[in-house]
């Protein structure tokens, strides 16, 4: 399996509006710090919880995140919560990039990043089952 560190060139981002994971004991925390980062710093970004859990055995229980607004400063709030407020995150939205077309219509894996205080600390494999995220395979870094 090829991931992220040292094969970055294989993949391109596809930003979806659920792109995002915070670990459950502080998501709410980190939705509130997000939202009003956003709103007091005039980004465009906002986001909500969707109501389910991405479960991993390696990283922990994360609440899935919808939102709207800019991908670039969707990614940096997501990235500066798990480091201001010490709590792992999952950005996804990475797919190998000979998929492309399987991306579009949604038929192959999403790949994912887990971020603990801002550092990388492990990529997931993710695919869709009735609508929602679910784990396939996991790796630590």
């Amino acid at each position: 399996m090829i991931l992220f560190n040292s094969y970055i060139s294989k993949f391109y981002i596809l930003a979806n509006a659920d792109n995002f994971g915070i670990e459950d004991r502080k998501a709410e925390e980190a939705l509130k710090w997000m939202n009003s980062y956003a709103l007091e710093n005039k980004k465009k970004f906002e986001a909500k919880l969707e109501g389910y859990l991405l479960i991993t055995k390696n990283f922990g229980n994360f609440e899935i995140i919808s939102w709207k607004g800019d991908w670039s400063v969707a990614r940096n709030l997501i990235i500066k919560a798990s480091n201001k407020l010490s709590t792992k995150v999952v950005e996804s939205g990475y797919h190998q990039k000979d998929s492309f077309f399987l991306s579009l219509i949604g038929a192959n894996k999403e790949i994912a990043k887990v971020y603990k205080k801002g550092t990388i600390i492990g990529n997931l494999i993710l695919d869709k089952k009735s609508g929602k995220w679910i784990t396939k395979s996991e790796k630590l870094i």
